[in-house]
């Protein structure tokens, strides 16, 4: 689903940077006589400006700009002065703008206030937002007035219609939303949502997004949500949940989520094997999960250079009851790009793994639960999924690992049913390297449509249910899958379209995977 803490980097500098320097340094200049009268008070005629007035503010701007061009120029801020807000509370403001009280130079006060007016532009309540210097009072030299004017959204209601592909998900996903803004004044956006997948998937939700939780900055986030997959095709089962999930963004590249969520498993068509069998039933889920996140890769849709590393760890079973799913899961996924310098070439690379594992009594013997095990394969790119092991070109959804014949095959010609189910891994690996490049026609390049050659591999394994006792390093290194091959790649402001031809170097028996060509869909991960 989407989420309202997904937002652009606040330390990344904008574009009309400049143009806030040149403003708000002819602001400094023209309005020096300012002494923080009240916007409310009866204001008084100005004398109209002569034209030696304009003259000598030029100069002074300009030789201001010399200044800053050898040297720090000292200023200390004396006020910071919110107008416009007719509903948002002066704090929440005054918190996204509170880096310009550290500035001790003109240099630091303009930087700290460019990032000042993203960060008030990315609370997504305000049509406009203008930070402007003023100079301080008289008696108090080498002093400026920040004077911060924001228009509130005139219509707090907005509506938003998307489409997405996730990893694991064998089809798009139309979803739907409506938002309410700012209700409280505390920069507060309430939403509900509803998501359709062409595979009979679904998810009903309400959320709240707080810009910061109790004065700290750190946004947070709750949904409830009533959830149901549909894996009846692949492993003959579905689905539903219904839950609440928390989560407080830490900092830029720490994350903390709760779920507590009331999860049933059923099989209606009685066909499923045996795993599947003995899990079906109704089951809590109350997990604490932990995210590490790094990503300075310069694109997510087409990386050229940088970097990303993501770490996820989650304990499961955290409250007492018998029915509470018990698991500890840990992620790794990292990826590197390095530009060639002709073409515009990049080559990326990334590996990724993932464990999963019961706890608590009998841990050794039991079964780790179907939902939360790993499956590879599936319609989305390896370049653009962040977070663990799950893209593999070639593959289909749920197209390979370790797999049990159904109680009952259904012969079907048409490719509607399998005879066999997968049921999933508790360890997973996947390792990809892909060429990128542009074409010599010139209409390509200026479309960004390029090409790339790619090959994947990757595996995985169970280990519960005293599985662990049969698996052995070199076993595993022997069954991994692989695939090559070429495709173009045209890339949107939403999603990275590919059309390939995959070409299976080696695979197992009653993997779904074969060669030929394959259009995918994918869209960055959060």
């Amino acid at each position: 689903m989407a989420n309202p803490a997904d937002k652009p980097d606040p330390n990344l500098t904008t574009p009309d940077e400049g143009e806030v320097r040149e403003e708000e340094l002819e602001d400094i200049e023209e309005e020096d006589d300012y002494e923080g009268e009240d916007d409310d008070d009866e204001a008084t005629a100005s004398k109209p400006q002569t034209r030696e007035d304009a003259a000598a503010s030029r100069a002074n701007a300009q030789n201001l700009f010399r200044r800053m061009g050898v040297a720090p120029v000292p200023v200390r801020v004396h006020d910071v002065i919110v107008k416009g807000n007719e509903k948002t509370k002066d704090h929440v403001i005054e918190a996204e703008v509170e880096g310009v009280r550290q500035a001790t130079t003109l240099q630091e006060l303009l930087e700290a206030a460019n990032v000042a007016n993203f960060n008030l532009r990315a609370l997504d309540i305000f049509d406009s937002v203008k930070i402007t210097l003023d100079a301080g009072p008289p008696e108090l030299p080498d002093t400026t007035n920040v004077v911060v004017k924001v228009v509130e959204s005139q219509s707090p209601l907005a509506a938003e219609i998307v489409t997405s592909t996730k990893s694991q998900a064998r089809s798009s996903t139309l979803e739907g939303s409506l938002k309410y803004k700012n209700i409280f004044g505390h920069g507060d956006i309430w939403d509900s949502s509803l998501a359709y997948g062409c595979d009979n998937s679904g998810e009903v939700g309400l959320g709240l997004y707080l810009p910061r939780l109790r004065g700290r900055p750190s946004p947070f986030t709750s949904r409830l949500y009533l959830s149901t997959q549909d894996w009846l095709k692949f492993s003959s089962y579905r689905e539903r949940a219904l839950g609440v999930s928390l989560g407080v963004l830490l900092s830029k590249n720490h994350e903390l989520g709760y779920t507590l969520a009331w999860r049933n498993l059923i099989d209606p068509t009685q066909m499923a094997s045996r795993t599947i069998r003995r899990q079906i039933g109704h089951s809590l889920v109350s997990d604490l999960k932990y995210t590490f996140k790094v990503d300075e890769r310069n694109s997510s849709l087409r990386p050229t250079r940088g970097y990303s590393f993501v770490s996820t760890s989650q304990i499961g079973g955290l409250v007492p009851d018998s029915r509470t799913l018990r698991f500890l899961r840990q992620e790794i996924d990292l990826k590197y790009a390095v530009p060639l310098g002709f073409y515009r070439s990049a080559l990326n690379f990334g590996v990724s793994g993932g464990i999963t594992f019961p706890w608590g009594s009998g841990y050794k013997s039991r079964a780790s639960s179907v939902s939360e095990r790993f499956f590879l394969g599936g319609n989305i790119s390896p370049v653009c999924s962040l977070g663990g092991p799950s893209a593999l070109w070639g593959f289909k959804t749920r197209g390979l690992g370790p797999n049990e014949p159904r109680r009952e095959a259904e012969d079907d010609k048409s490719g509607d049913a399998y005879e066999r189910d997968f049921v999933g891994g508790d360890v997973a690996v996947t390792a990809f390297a892909d060429l990128s490049f542009d074409f010599p026609l010139r209409w390509f390049r200026e479309r960004g449509i390029h090409g790339h050659v790619f090959a994947c591999a990757g595996n995985m394994a169970e280990l519960s249910g005293n599985k662990y006792r049969y698996f052995t390093a070199p076993k595993f290194m022997e069954t991994f899958r692989s695939s090559v091959g070429a495709g173009i790649v045209l890339p949107t402001s939403l999603f990275r379209m590919e059309l390939n031809y995959c070409h299976i170097v080696k695979k197992q028996e009653h993997d779904r995977a074969k060669s030929g060509f394959f259009l995918t869909f994918s869209t960055p991960s959060s």
